[in-house]
Order: structure tokens, then sequence, then C-alpha cells
């Protein structure tokens, strides 16, 4: 990759609005935009779209219990009663990723505010108990950060379909890159530490900071500075300089 215009440290996030394990990672994303120097980038991955869109079913409902039950502990994520007795008991509801991927788009579109509109989709659904692959609920949930509705149904409007299709495929294409097994998956993204003007992307794995938000900031904000103190080592190395023969002027 290259691509000067990028900041130092970009944070690469895979993840669907209905992964629940991506609802755990989601207090490490919204630190990750809290450290100087990092710029979190989002792709939502379609993992309930086209032929693997569902409906809540019984056998649904204890597969999902069982591994939400867990991030409870590990994460203390909240997950209300209207979910777990309300929601997941709402037999023939629908799972389908792609609306509410839509309305990210949407709200990015808007007012940069995708990530924004992902905590409230995952609070509507883990905790809310709200069908948030329902146009209606959306709507209601991109009202309650601030847009304006008639602007959202129109940016809505434009991103469905097609524009969305395209960024699950693109998003599908970063999972691949870093080598991802699934939702989330998330990379970072820096100058190549050898290759001058280049970019690099590394996999990170995530799990042992899941409820530990203070080390992950900790480790993030390590991590910025020693791509600070790289790309300074660099500039200085690419400065002009007089050699044992003379001095080359820099080209302007």
């Amino acid at each position: 990759m290259n691509n000067s215009a990028l900041p130092p440290l970009v944070l690469h996030y895979v993840f669907d609005p209905l992964c629940g394990w991506c609802y755990a990672a989601a207090p490490l994303v919204k630190a990750a935009r809290s450290v100087p120097g990092i710029t979190v980038q989002w792709h939502a991955g379609g993992m309930l779209t086209g032929p693997h869109t569902r409906t809540i079913t019984a056998d649904w409902r204890e597969k999902v219990m069982a591994s939400d039950q867990r991030i409870a502990e590990m994460t203390g994520q909240p997950f209300g009663d209207a979910y777990f007795n309300g929601l997941l008991n709402d037999i023939g509801a629908p799972l389908d990723s792609e609306p509410p991927t839509t309305a990210l788009l949407a709200a990015e579109v808007l007012g940069g505010k995708g990530l924004e509109m992902l905590s409230a989709e995952q609070k509507a659904h883990y905790v809310d108990g709200l069908r948030i692959s329902e146009p209606a609920v959306l709507r209601e949930l991109a009202a309650s950060i601030g847009l304006d509705s008639a602007s959202f149904d129109a940016a809505y409007a434009e991103q469905s379909g097609a524009a969305t299709q395209k960024h699950i495929a693109e998003s599908r294409q970063w999972l691949n890159m870093l080598q991802g097994q699934g939702f989330p998956t998330i990379g970072l993204e820096f100058d190549h530490p050898e290759q001058l003007g280049q970019r690099a992307v590394q996999r990170i794995d995530i799990g042992e900071w899941l409820g530990d938000v203070d080390g992950w900031k900790q480790q993030l904000a390590d991590w910025s500075e020693q791509v600070a103190n790289l790309n300074q080592q660099q500039a200085a190395s690419a400065a002009p300089s007089c050699g044992p023969d003379g001095c080359e002027l820099p080209q302007r």
C-alpha cells in the first residue's frame, strides 16, 4: 500500500452489526478513537446477508445466549432483559445485516457518524431488544444520534442496494487481506519500517484486551509512539546532506 495522505496509524475494524463478539469489542473500538495519532476506519462485512440472512428461532436463541453470557462475563457489556427475554423469543424476527449496514453508510455520509450509528444499533439490539434489520427502527436510531430524518431517509435510499453491496465486498477484501477468520477482525496500518513511502498492515489479536480497556489504550499509545518515532527517523535519514564529493540540492 502506498498512500502518503493516510494518518500515521490506522486501525481497520472489520465487523458486523449483528455480531455478538463485535459488541464485545465495542469498548476497545471506542477507546481507540480517543488515542492521539490513531484513526479508525470501519468495514462492515455482511455476516448475515444474501443467502445467510435468517430469522430468530428457538435454536438460534439457545446458540447465541451461551455466547452472549460469556461476553457479558468477560467484558461487562450489558445485555438487556428486552433482548434475552424479548427479542430472542421473537420467533420469526428478521436477522439481516444489510439494512443496518446501509444505515451506517448513510450516517457516515451525513456527518461522519458511522461508528456512532453502530453504537446505537448495538445498544438497540443487545439492550433494548429492537429489530435493527427494519428500516423504521434504523430511522429512529438515526434521529437519536442527531441526524435529520429527511436527510437520513435520502442518504439511506442512496446507499441502499449496490452501494451497500460494494461496501460489503470491499470489507470482505479487508478481511482476506488481514487473514481474518471472522468478525471482528482488527488490523493496524502504518508506514513500512523498511520501505520508505510504503504502508504495512498487521492483524491484531484483541482477545487479551477484551474487558481491559485501559490496557488496550496503553498498548495503542505505545504503538502510536513507536510509529511516530519511526517516521521521525525516516524523515531524518531522508534529509538532504553533503557527501564526500560535494552537495546535492533537493529537487523542487
